[in-house]
């Protein structure tokens, strides 16, 4: 934080309050930050900080409370105008017109005529510069989340906020752009930029941010300095208590193959998406398996040809519980014990318009939900609350909307309907991204218990933690290849790390079979 911190607060907030039908989000709120302050703001899922941060925002209006905007009261209706204060803000969920390039999606955002040659071009610099590498060309709908991510960040970037409000700007970047993240806020708030930060990854508050307000239920518990606490006693700030240690135990080694990949090679139709080239992997009953990788290494492609929603020309190459799938659709795929958690939760996931008890129907239908080709509303609705209270869901109840519920919330309530199917082999992509300590905790326990009641887990990850927390195995993907597997315990984050750019031994193996550079 620079030396000479000016008295008057860039923003300060007084007494805001919002509240929705179903729950108070924010009650009685104040909070202040200075010019060049990187402040956090705690909390777990549903606790009131992405409401608190759309007020800041424009995005909603607060009930009650004063926004004082370096020293004068303002109102912000909408975002324009908090733009034009000099705020701007990357949300947890894009913002994204997805038929629309990169370019034109940053246009939209930009004050003057449009460019597109020359803002492409600054694009590319503030890319390269902040090291967070995007085509300004591709399609919205082309691009994995993490690549998503990118464009959110560079498009605030590209018009100079002076107060900069990122919520969980890091859950999707690798290790060395959440490095080279933090030197760019560094520096910004060196320059005299205010910034907001949101993160449940609480050693990164520890290491970045100069101050932190939590709140828990809409209300300020609490404020502290991070760099004189420990992501342990702000876990035990944000939920009251210490956070469970999850219990791994030992995998089954002599499990049934649940899932096969048999030389996977597949072409993909997106002109800037990455080819899989020659894949091989098992996951056997009892093991959880992890596959990390940056965004846009074929993830996405990965996934498609897992899940059915892109089937393979070769039935040979997808084999579930020993019958070949490559050619079946996703309800098919379902119907052999298949669940699956996508990592866009609304669109995907979820529909966002529809209540929570209709979500429940699109993938857990088959648990007494249908009666003679009629639907049993009664079943979901049970199903839906058995759902909402096991995984902790803030919500308010069966009938809420899925747009409705906070990131982390939604994730909790999806996460938890594909495992109360009781799957053979559960395929999930970033199960705990924008989830609080406390409830990604809850989930990577239950992942395990999963784990230990025989089903057979397939984890695609960002977050190298998440992976060597819970994993049994670890494969990286690296422009549409799978390295060799290593066992969690015999391999560690530099080693998987530098096995991300690309660069692992010639060993004879990709996935669990030979392997072709």
């Amino acid at each position: 934080m620079p030396t000479q911190t000016p008295d008057k607060p860039r923003l300060a907030l007084k007494g805001i309050r919002k509240v929705y039908p179903s729950v108070v989000a924010n009650d009685g709120i104040d909070l202040a930050v200075m010019p060049g302050e990187i402040h956090a703001v705690l909390g777990e899922n549903g606790a009131g900080k992405s409401t608190l941060m759309k007020v800041i925002y424009g995005v909603i209006r607060p009930d009650e409370g004063q926004i004082l905007w370096e020293g004068r009261r303002v109102t912000v209706p909408n975002p324009a105008q908090a733009r034009e204060l000099g705020i701007g803000m990357v949300f947890q969920h894009f913002s994204l017109f997805e038929t629309l390039t990169v370019v034109q999606n940053v246009a939209l955002a930009i004050p003057g005529e449009f460019d597109l040659p020359a803002l492409s071009q600054r694009i590319e610099e503030v890319s390269e510069r902040y090291g967070l590498p995007v085509d300004p060309r591709r399609l919205v709908h082309a691009l994995s989340v993490g690549e998503r991510q990118r464009v959110e960040i560079i498009r605030c970037l590209l018009q100079n906020p002076r107060l900069l409000i990122l919520d969980e700007p890091t859950s999707v970047l690798t290790p060395q752009a959440v490095r080279k993240l933090f030197e760019t806020l560094r520096q910004l708030a060196t320059e005299g930029v205010s910034i907001l930060y949101i993160s449940h990854k609480l050693d990164e508050i520890q290491e970045l941010c100069h101050a932190a307000t939590v709140l828990r239920n809409g209300r300020v518990t609490g404020t502290c300095t991070p760099s004189q606490e420990t992501p342990k006693t702000m876990a035990r700030m944000m939920i009251g208590e210490d956070l469970p240690v999850c219990s791994h135990g030992e995998p089954d080694d002599g499990g049934e193959v649940r899932l096969r990949i048999v030389g996977l090679s597949h072409a993909t139709e997106d002109p800037f998406g990455t080819d899989l080239r020659n894949i091989h992997l098992e996951v056997r009953s009892g093991e959880i398996v992890g596959i990390a990788g940056v965004s846009g290494n074929g993830q996405q492609e990965l996934l498609k040809a897992i899940s059915g929603e892109e089937p393979l020309a070769d039935k040979h190459a997808v084999q579930m519980c020993g019958v070949k799938v490559g050619h079946l659709n996703p309800a098919r795929r379902r119907a052999l014990g298949m669940c699956f958690v996508p990592e866009e939760r609304l669109g995907r996931g979820a529909v966002p318009r529809l209540s929570l008890t209709e979500n429940i129907l699109l993938t857990a239908y088959r648990k007494g939900m249908l009666f003679s080709g009629l639907i049993r509303w009664g079943v979901a609705k049970r199903f839906a609350e058995d759902c909402i209270a096991r995984f902790d869901v803030k919500c308010g109840g069966p009938n809420s909307e899925a747009k409705s519920l906070s990131g982390g919330n939604l994730q909790k309530f999806i996460v938890g309907r594909e495992i109360m199917q009781e799957p053979k082999l559960l395929v999930l992509a970033q199960p705990t991204w924008g989830v609080d300590v406390g409830a990604s905790s809850f989930i990577r326990q239950t992942l395990l218990d999963l784990r230990n009641s025989g089903t057979a887990i397939l984890v695609i990850s960002e977050e190298l933690e998440e992976l060597f927390e819970i994993c049994d195995r670890i494969v990286v993907i690296a422009k549409g290849t799978l390295s060799p597997s290593k066992v969690t315990s015999k391999t560690g984050v530099e080693e998987i790390g530098m096995w991300m750019s690309g660069m692992w031994p010639e060993t004879g193996t990709s996935g669990d079979a030979p392997h072709v550079a």
